[in-house]
């Protein structure tokens, strides 16, 4: 840090606008021949900033494939757009990171540590442990982080307002807070934020950086008060900081950071004409054929540990085994996407939601009826199509810092759906009122919520979808954006 703040380069950048993140707006692969081939992605955040009319915005970006960090060394510091990539009128900053390096960085520290402690997933008898591997990764990821400080400190313009994102990055306020002390500086957690009792895993230094980190950013933001309250409860725990939950701001060494609330919702419009597509339409068409006039619960989830799909899967079961009146009249259908395969805990995850589902299959179908359609390849387009296919959405985190599923199903569905919501999600904060609510735990409970559902009236299921859809959009995803960057000031 001291090497840093010594460093301190005059503000010549002329990035007015700065968003960082792990994951950039492009991606791209190499073809057999050598070319780079680029791809646009989606989600909240390129939506987001889409909603930037400045020209001179700058997002900083991980290489994160051997085919992007070719297209990071090919541009000039890594600037895509400098080096005639099409990335959608965006100037785009992609930073090639040692492999090493990032892997212990993402893979080590972000994933299997910091989302590990937000999500309460340790099974804590044999896990963590924070050894000499541990110490090595932690040293990574302080590098990942200073490599994000320095392409911001050197792109940003006098007085920049940078918006930073997530765990991955946790570091970066403070450490660009010395070198450019100039900047507005926000730091937006998309996860949960673990309680103190739960945080203290972490080794004490570590829980402190991580805290101080953020605590340079002028603004901290979080998708609700719930998790807020809990960074705050941290900072007071730990580092003896005043925290005013009321005024929703830590002082810490003389520095107040404000710490906001922004509810990320879905973009409706995009969402509605996307669902309506040829594509769509054919997936819909094959779904329709394969459950007949049955009703659906539809779940639509990454294989993440946090999603709690094996419990999801066991509550079907249990509905299955105790609710006669449902066998041939009802099909689950279950999208669980690929997620962190180069982690061991996730493929042993995977195999367990497949197996799992294999037993349902083979214990209740019949020549006519397959009680569970699960898909283990991600396919967008089929992923609408469920949505507008369901007559019951499922959805149990353990943990969740939004749950965006959870806003889109109800947007989406052509006859409208019940939602079943774990207490759990972020998404309960706004949507519990219309849901039926869940302990993600209870088995039984889960799927006494699974019946209620499959039973609620037409109208009475029309009117909450309504609502829900409505609760769900109130904050799409370039409001979202431009409110924080608002706040900054």
């Amino acid at each position: 840090m001291a090497d840093l703040a010594t460093e301190r380069p005059d503000p010549s950048g002329s990035a007015p606008i700065l968003v960082a993140s792990n994951r950039g707006p492009v991606s791209f692969t190499s073809e057999d021949d050598g070319t780079l081939t680029l791809r646009r992605g989606g989600g909240g955040l390129v939506s987001g900033l889409s909603a930037i009319e400045d020209p001179n915005a700058v997002w900083v970006c991980a290489a994160l494939s051997e085919a992007d960090r070719t297209a990071a060394r090919q541009a000039p510091d890594g600037r895509l757009d400098l080096a005639g990539h099409d990335v959608g009128g965006q100037a785009v900053r992609m930073l090639d990171i040692d492999p090493g390096t990032f892997a212990r960085a993402y893979n080590g520290v972000a994933n299997s540590t910091l989302w590990f402690v937000h999500h309460l997933l340790y099974d804590t008898p044999t896990s963590p442990v924070f050894d000499e591997r541990f110490r090595r990764e932690w040293e990574s990821y302080g590098a990942y982080n200073t490599a994000f400080t320095e392409a911001l400190a050197a792109e940003a313009a006098p007085g920049a307002a940078v918006l930073v994102q997530d765990y991955h990055l946790s570091l970066v306020p403070g450490r660009l807070r010395e070198l450019r002390p100039d900047l507005r500086i926000g730091h937006f957690s998309h996860t949960p934020w673990a309680p103190p009792e739960y945080y203290r895993l972490l080794p004490d230094d570590v829980a402190a950086e991580v805290l101080t980190g953020i605590l340079g950013a002028d603004r901290a933001g979080f998708l609700t008060r719930r998790w807020a309250l809990a960074f705050a409860d941290c900072c007071e725990a730990l580092l003896g900081a005043e925290v005013d939950r009321a005024a929703l701001t830590v002082t810490y060494r003389g520095r107040t950071t404000a710490l906001g609330v922004h509810g990320l919702g879905a973009d409706a419009d995009f969402l509605r004409e996307r669902a309506h597509r040829p594509d769509v339409d054919a997936r819909l068409a094959t779904l329709r054929e394969a459950v007949g006039e049955r009703r659906t619960v539809v779940r639509v989830d990454r294989t993440e540990l946090s999603k709690n799909i094996v419990r999801g899967l066991l509550a079907y079961r249990h509905l299955l085994r105790t609710r006669p009146e449902w066998l041939d009249r009802v099909v689950h259908i279950a999208f669980a996407y690929p997620s962190r395969h180069d982690l061991p805990e996730y493929r042993e995850y995977t195999a367990a939601v497949q197996r799992i589902a294999h037993e349902i299959n083979d214990e209740f179908g019949t020549s006519t009826w397959q009680p569970l359609i699960l898909h283990v390849n991600d396919d967008f387009p089929r992923s609408l199509a469920a949505y507008r296919l369901a007559d019951v959405a499922l959805v149990n985190p353990i943990r969740d810092g939004m749950n965006l599923v959870a806003k889109e199903i109800p947007v989406v569905s052509d006859q409208g759906c019940a939602l079943v919501l774990s207490r759990e999600a972020g998404a309960f904060a706004e949507l519990a009122e219309d849901a039926i609510t869940v302990n993600p735990f209870d088995v039984i409970a889960t799927a006494d919520a699974l019946h209620r559902a499959l039973t609620m009236p037409a109208g009475e299921r029309a009117d909450r979808t309504k609502r829900l859809a409505a609760a769900a959009t109130a904050l799409p995803p370039q409001q979202w954006f431009l409110d924080q960057l608002t706040a900054l000031g």
